[in-house]
């Protein structure tokens, strides 16, 4: 996987660079190629979607059943780990300039490194918030207003990042918010999130709008400190996963230390617990490319994407049953993509804009 990632992601860095030179001598300014795009896209959609159906598995059949905080944890292990291993090999198996590149880009730039620490807290508050709006509303009103992330995410993405969308990305970014709502059914599965009891309807809307604004601007912050900065992608990705192996820990202390204490960090875990933690952690890496090479609203089309394709296998092979709403929300969620397409202009490079238009930097 490390090996696929560094070289994919290399070619399309070689595009500004000796392989992008015109015949004068000046470099092309070419982003990736669309068949990159789409390769990164449909890799997340798919090992997004394995994710979700093993971890249902894992979490639902008979036996020991492992901790999921230590899977969290685990998981932002093997990410920075994979993440060191691209390092390694594009300096050519030399640990000293790893080293070198990484002391320069953590401990001389520390504020480079606290601007990371901001999508890990806003996470931490958006989990917590899920929470509470879950406590506190039916699974009705949970499910339509948390997906409400979509459009929060699109428009967060113009105000932050100066990007444009035609009325028909608008439009598709709707129906895919409506797609998501169908298939995750009004009442179906997020019933199992409530906890029967009467809760504070307004507590509950107001945490879980809080929630959606975290998901959004989490998402959006990240994307502009990757392409904001010459920093390169590995370096960011060490750094953020710096950050989440501390949060991830923190959270292993908070809800399960004493029975880590009492059984093992690793208890209940089997094979296919470990298949989990190597899909989380490959989904995480090829995230963070997604989010450099198109962009956050690109990753959330291919999240819906993964719902469905993950509810299909819940059908195949776990003997889900669904009706209407599924068939008609994965029709819409499809509809939405080829509607939105994929982006037509760089990504790669936040826009700026100059005598009132929008250009690529």
């Amino acid at each position: 996987m490390a090996d696929s990632t560094k070289n994919a992601a290399a070619n399309t860095d070689n595009g500004s660079g000796e392989a992008g030179k015109a015949s004068d001598g000046t470099a092309k300014k070419e982003g990736a190629s669309v068949v990159f795009k789409l390769y990164c896209l449909a890799v997340l959609t798919v090992m997004a979607a394995s994710y979700t159906v093993l971890m249902r598995y894992t979490r639902t059949v008979e036996g020991v059943r492992y901790y999921s905080t230590t899977t969290v944890f685990v998981t932002e292990c093997a990410k920075m780990f994979f993440t060191l291993c691209i390092l390694l090999k594009e300096h050519k198996g030399s640990i000293r300039k790893v080293s070198q590149e990484l002391k320069g880009n953590i401990v001389g730039k520390p504020m480079e490194m606290l601007k990371m620490s901001v999508p890990s807290i806003v996470y931490a508050i958006q989990n917590n918030m899920t929470f509470i709006g879950l406590s506190n509303l039916d699974a009705a009103t949970y499910q339509v207003t948390y997906q409400m992330k979509i459009p929060c995410t699109a428009l967060l993405s113009v105000m932050m990042l100066g990007r444009s969308l035609s009325s028909m990305q608008w439009i598709a970014v709707f129906v895919l918010t409506g797609g998501v709502i169908l298939v995750q059914g009004i009442g179906g599965e997020a019933v199992s999130h409530t906890t029967g009891t009467e809760g504070n309807y307004v507590v509950g809307l107001t945490a879980l709008t809080i929630a959606v604004f975290c998901s959004g601007f989490a998402g959006v912050y990240f994307e502009k400190l990757l392409k904001g900065s010459d920093t390169s992608l590995w370096v960011r990705n060490v750094q953020m996963y710096s950050w989440g192996m501390l949060s991830a820990f923190l959270g292993v202390v908070m809800h399960d230390w004493q029975n880590v204490r009492e059984n093992g960090f690793l208890y209940g875990y089997t094979p296919l617990v470990w298949l989990v933690v190597l899909l989380g952690s490959g989904g995480g890496i090829y995230t963070s490319i997604v989010v450099k090479y198109t962009d956050n609203i690109m990753k959330g089309f291919a999240a819906a994407a993964a719902i469905v394709l993950s509810t299909i296998a819940s059908i195949m092979f776990m003997g889900l049953v669904v009706g209407w709403m599924f068939v008609m929300g994965a029709s819409l969620v499809i509809a939405a993509i080829f509607l939105y397409g994929l982006p037509k202009t760089n990504t790669e490079k936040l826009p700026v804009r100059k005598s009132g238009t929008a250009q690529n930097v």
